[in-house]
């Protein structure tokens, strides 16, 4: 009887033992693969904040190369003609063209613009033939087959100060002054990058060399700029006694350059503004007419005879 006891009882271990290790191996095996997917997911989150610190390094470089390879961002100016409805100044378009006249002409072109431009816009006509006239046009041939000289006339353009590129490159240490023409439209920021070209002279920061020939500019692509400055306060004696600081021939210089390039701005503002006025009329006519044709259908009643 003792044996058969100690018998079962051995048995009776030894199978609690058998059930209870699988179970113990699943639950290890369980808080293994916990361990792995957390293992996991740490190296997860590592692997993405690599990426985003990555990204952002490339994006700071991206944008100091940038910054370098175009200049600074030039900040933006509340032109007073930038507006939906706004107009040119007239009068800061006429120191502009004496600003161009007296401190640009002597390097850049303006080759698009002629003289009869400026009638109605800046000057009369009287006063544009007679600043015409005082230049000299070479014409012909004549009728002996040779080339002659003669005042200047409302359709001659303005004259060039260089008579090739090369002559151009030559006179400037090999820069080549670029024509005006379009200048604001060509340029990234237009107006904006133009006057803050002009008035962002300034000494070069520390660590930065400029050499010889060339001048510090923070908004010019490289910061090294071949231009020397060319606006100083009282550089120009305005006609309408209006004080020549930098900023103001700065302002009005560009805008003179902004209107030789879209001469046509406020025509096209005021024909904007009339084809908005007339479309309107035209829409409010549709919606009183379709207003009237449907309101005979929208009014109408439906009576059910449920008697019959």
């Amino acid at each position: 009887m003792a044996g058969g006891a100690i018998r079962q009882l051995l048995r009776r271990k030894l199978q609690s033992q058998s059930t209870a290790s699988p179970l113990l191996a699943s639950l290890a095996h369980k808080k293994d693969d916990a361990g792995s997917a957390g293992a996991r997911s740490l190296r997860a989150l590592a692997l993405l904040g690599a990426g985003v610190s990555g990204l952002l390094s490339f994006a700071t470089t991206v944008a100091s190369a940038d910054e370098a390879e175009h200049g600074l961002d030039s900040p933006h100016y509340p032109w007073p003609h930038a507006g939906i409805l706004s107009s040119y100044d007239h009068a800061s378009i006429r120191r502009g063209h004496q600003v161009y006249t007296q401190v640009c002409a002597s390097c850049h072109s303006m080759s698009l613009i002629s003289y009869r431009d400026l009638v109605g816009v800046a000057y009369t006509e009287e006063e544009t033939k007679a600043m015409a006239a005082e230049i000299e046009v070479t014409d012909g041939p004549n009728d002996e087959g040779e080339m002659f000289t003669r005042p200047g006339k409302l359709s001659d353009r303005f004259p060039q100060p260089y008579a090739n590129e090369q002559a151009a490159r030559f006179a400037n240490g090999g820069a080549y002054p670029p024509d005006l023409s379009l200048i604001t439209k060509a340029r990234h920021n237009g107006q904006n990058y133009v006057f803050a070209l002009l008035t962002g002279y300034r000494d070069p920061p520390a660590g930065v060399q400029i050499r010889e020939g060339l001048h510090y500019n923070p908004y010019f692509p490289g910061g090294a700029i071949a231009m020397p400055k060319m606006l100083n306060d009282g550089a120009v004696e305005y006609e309408d006694g209006t004080p020549a600081t930098e900023a103001q021939m700065g302002k009005d210089v560009v805008s003179f350059l902004t209107w030789a390039a879209e001469p046509e701005m406020e025509e096209r503002k005021l024909m904007g503004f009339k084809w908005i006025f007339v479309l309107s009329l035209a829409l409010l006519q549709a919606a009183y007419y379709r207003r009237l044709k449907w309101s005979v259908l929208k009014s109408r009643k439906l009576v059910l005879d449920v008697v019959n």
